[in-house]
């Protein structure tokens, strides 16, 4: 949530600056804004509400020249969006100016304080008291090197603050220098040569440099032209690790397509076979996932897994639970992350934790991560961006290897943890029980899963016109059973996220206990049910929503061509056993809420009031 930009070097900073917002749209925002610095007596700022269009066509109608500046932008937690209330914000001189991801929790206790000491302030916003605060530091100081003075108001400013921050901040006496610090929102350091850049995702600045520093928590930093220096809020220099970035500026463009979502939708048969690369071993009949940083006796005294996520993380949790008790038979819970840290949750020294987060920044499930290590449990990561911070703090892990994912609703990152989830399941059933064939028999059905994927995208244009048909629906409800029951949660999720209809996702058994009072003419129901072992109950489902005048979307497994008889709407996918049948089922889903989307004139990559990357809680 929000983004920040900044940039210190030879060039001019605003095409920098502005590209690398546009590059962070999909985080989700409401308001953006920009500072630079010229030499001049004041920084100079410009800040719109709406679109990063309507900030570029502001900078473009001014002269707004600079070879130092940041940017941001903004979603809404303190004051509403307005041009007011977006960052940059001003100190009480007017010569310091700070963005700020994160929520300041006292800061309405510093306001009060500051203003009865004479300050002034013009927004509503928790981050315009932090710019006083680190104003009023930086004034009283008689600290003669700009740069030190500098760091040291902000290192004494964050002293005084609780909440969580990934801050930037300039001063006009300070021409060279930015300042950056971090706490519970991601901040990374772009290197280059002659020049620096500070961002909160690496996508906004991949197209100018791959090396990079991920901040730690409690880390300040500061930057020049030249070199950059990091410190601890504890005092001295804090560690440092120069990382690659894996993808490129290219790799997290659009294309031909007209959108990121079906985009990253088209782009899982690769993302599948990315995720599995390496990993299957036939000489061995399993999987290899040498990042659990564990030994097949290790592995072998756990006796308990818990998974935590949120959102469709969460409900690929709930397919890993499924399959790693079907292939290992060891007793798996999910816990929704945020609530994790609040409950008193059992765990014993041979239980194992799996925190699942796409960003590796979800602030909940990072929560989730620190309380179970607090609680002495091992706890291991599941993430797709290398070098977030939950891949820094956990015990070990795996990277799913998705790619950048830029569309807001999750698609190609929630089969590419499934997949990995089946991964889990095989190492620890052949740990257990499963015999070699057996692991085997799942190499081949693994490796078959990208091919039949690309074989549901060919109906595309077939799920196109089911979803016209019914995308001014009054709602929709997505059922399903086992496995399917969690994907029948996701894709109603997906239908939530982007086309605005309200849908829920149920177990198709659960129809008679409430359910079926919400069917009408007016509400399909889409019915996940392939071709395996309660195939038949959910025909009788089926038949009792028809009943009822309930339109049905049935998605089931070739060659189940019963179903073509109570309803039109039938989308097909390939035969898998029953454990893998999410990573096909969860296909037709996402298209078709991506279509109805379109058939509405939805913003399908930047739904209203969404954010990519939930940093605040």
């Amino acid at each position: 949530m929000c983004g920040i930009v900044g940039y210190i070097g030879k060039r001019q900073a605003s095409p920098i600056l502005l590209d690398g917002l546009s590059r962070l749209e999909y985080r989700g925002y409401d308001s953006a804004g920009i500072a630079l610095l010229n030499g001049a007596p004041q920084v100079n700022i410009i800040k719109k509400a709406g679109r990063i269009d309507n900030l570029r066509q502001a900078v473009a109608e001014v002269s707004h020249a600079g070879a130092t500046g940041i940017a941001h932008t903004r979603w809404a937690t303190h004051g509403a969006p307005t041009d007011e209330n977006a960052h940059p914000h001003r100190d009480q001189s007017g010569k310091l100016v700070l963005v700020h991801n994160g929520v300041i929790e006292n800061y309405q206790s510093l306001r009060e304080q500051l203003t009865a000491k004479g300050h002034s302030f013009e927004s509503q916003t928790d981050t315009e008291v932090l710019a006083h605060l680190v104003g009023t530091y930086y004034d009283a100081s008689d600290e003669t090197d700009g740069a030190t003075r500098l760091r040291n108001a902000v290192q004494s400013a964050l002293r005084k603050v609780k909440g969580t921050y990934g801050i930037a901040v300039l001063h006009a006496d300070v021409p060279g220098v930015i300042v950056g610090a971090r706490l519970g929102s991601p901040l990374v350091v772009g290197l280059g040569e002659g020049e620096h850049y500070l961002a909160s995702d690496v996508s906004a600045i991949v197209a100018h440099t791959r090396d990079v520093v991920y901040l730690n928590d409690h880390d300040v930093v500061s930057l020049s032209s030249e070199r950059f220096d990091v410190t601890s809020m504890a005092g001295g220099d804090a560690q440092v690790k120069v990382s690659r970035v894996e993808f490129t500026a290219d790799d997290a463009e659009k294309g031909d397509f007209p959108h990121y979502m079906l985009k990253e939708i088209y782009e899982q048969p690769q993302s599948l076979r990315n995720a599995l690369r390496g990993r299957l071993s036939r000489d061995e009949a399993t999987a290899i996932l040498g990042g659990l940083n564990m030994s097949p006796q290790e592995l072998r005294g756990i006796d308990r897994i818990i998974l935590s996520g949120c959102g469709t993380a969460f409900h690929a949790a709930m397919v890993g639970e499924y399959v790693i008790e079907t292939l290992a038979r060891v007793p798996t819970e999910v816990e929704i992350a945020s609530e994790f840290r609040y409950r008193n949750v059992p765990a014993d020294k041979n239980t194992l934790q799996f925190v699942l987060s796409q960003s590796g920044e979800t602030i909940d499930t990072l929560a989730a991560l620190r309380e179970a290590r607090r609680k002495g449990i091992r706890c291991l990561g599941i993430v797709n961006s290398v070098g977030s911070t939950i891949a820094r703090e956990s015990d070990g892990g795996c990277y799913i290897h998705a790619g950048p994912e830029i569309g807001v609703a999750a698609t190609k990152t929630f089969t590419s943890t499934v997949a990995v989830l089946s991964l889990l399941g095989m190492l620890f059933g052949r740990i257990h029980h499963l015999s070699s064939a057996d692991g085997l028999e799942m190499i081949d059905e693994l490796e078959a899963i990208p091919d039949k994927i690309t074989s549901i995208l060919k109906q595309a244009d077939k799920i196109k016109a089911i979803a016209e048909k019914h995308c001014n629906a009054e709602g929709m409800l997505f059922m399903g059973r086992q496995a399917n029951y969690p994907v029948a949660m996701e894709g109603a999720l997906k239908m939530k996220e982007i086309s605005y209809i309200y849908a829920s996702g149920h177990p198709s058994a659960e129809l008679k206990h409430g359910i079926i009072a919400l069917v009408k003419p007016d509400m399909p129901s889409v019915f996940i049910a392939p071709d395996d072992a309660v195939f038949d109950k959910n025909v009788s489902n089926i038949e009792e929503v028809l009943a009822r005048k309930g339109p049905v979307i049935a998605v089931t497994t070739e060659g189940r061509t019963e179903l073509e008889r109570l309803t039109e709407d039938v989308i097909y996918v390939p035969d898998s056993p029953s454990y893998l049948s999410p990573l096909l089922t969860v296909i037709p889903l996402q298209l078709f809420s991506y279509y109805t989307a379109v058939a509405r004139g939805c913003d399908v990559d930047k739904p209203r009031n969404l954010a990519k990357s939930v940093t605040v809680e």
